[in-house]
């Protein structure tokens, strides 16, 4: 009986720790997914002309450990270029990196989305699409940011940090024995 008064009472301390410091609630419905794309913890775009070469394009990904650059002329989005650009458009094709530009190997007037749409908008878009980001633009078609599939994982996961984050390992008995892949 004392355990439980004093786990009911860490948890009060912690949830009036949480009102202090202001925090919403972090309960989980659906429509958290009705949210906008504007709450979500996006980094600056990675943004950079079509006639930039493949091997720059690659540099500002690294530098910036995002997984894609936005390609814009004229202050408009014209195209983007992601790692998946490079393994089926540069290497499986054997392009030189250094003379190829993003223009010829980018995904040209992809599909984009505006900070005001609905995190379950994005959702849908990248199931249905199968892309791993999706460029943001503003009313002139303007890059503002990409939103990724990592940026929506890490949204839901403020939901349910003590289920997830504190997960233990499965012991190795639970791992597939056959070898798979290469």
């Amino acid at each position: 009986m004392a355990n439980e008064r004093e786990e009911v009472g860490e948890y009060v301390e912690e949830s009036i720790t949480i009102l202090e410091a202001g925090e919403q609630s972090r309960v989980f419905d659906e429509n958290m997914l009705r949210n906008p794309l504007s709450l979500l913890e996006l980094s600056a775009p990675v943004v950079v002309e079509p006639h930039t070469s493949v091997l720059e394009a690659v540099k500002r990904m690294e530098d910036a450990k995002v997984g894609c650059v936005l390609v814009a002329g004229t202050g408009k989005l014209k195209g983007i270029f992601t790692e998946r650009d490079v393994l089926l458009r540069i290497i499986a094709k054997g392009q030189d990196a250094v003379k190829v530009p993003v223009r010829q190997v980018m995904t040209a007037n992809p599909e984009s989305l505006r900070e005001s749409d609905s995190i379950a908008y994005a959702l849908n878009l990248m199931s249905i699409g199968g892309y791993r980001h999706i460029p943001l633009i503003d009313n002139s078609a303007a890059p503002i940011g990409a939103v990724s599939m990592r940026d929506i994982v890490n949204y839901l996961v403020r939901f349910f940090p003590q289920s997830i984050l504190n997960l233990p390992t499965l012991p190795r008995g639970n791992y597939t024995r056959e070898r798979e892949g290469a």
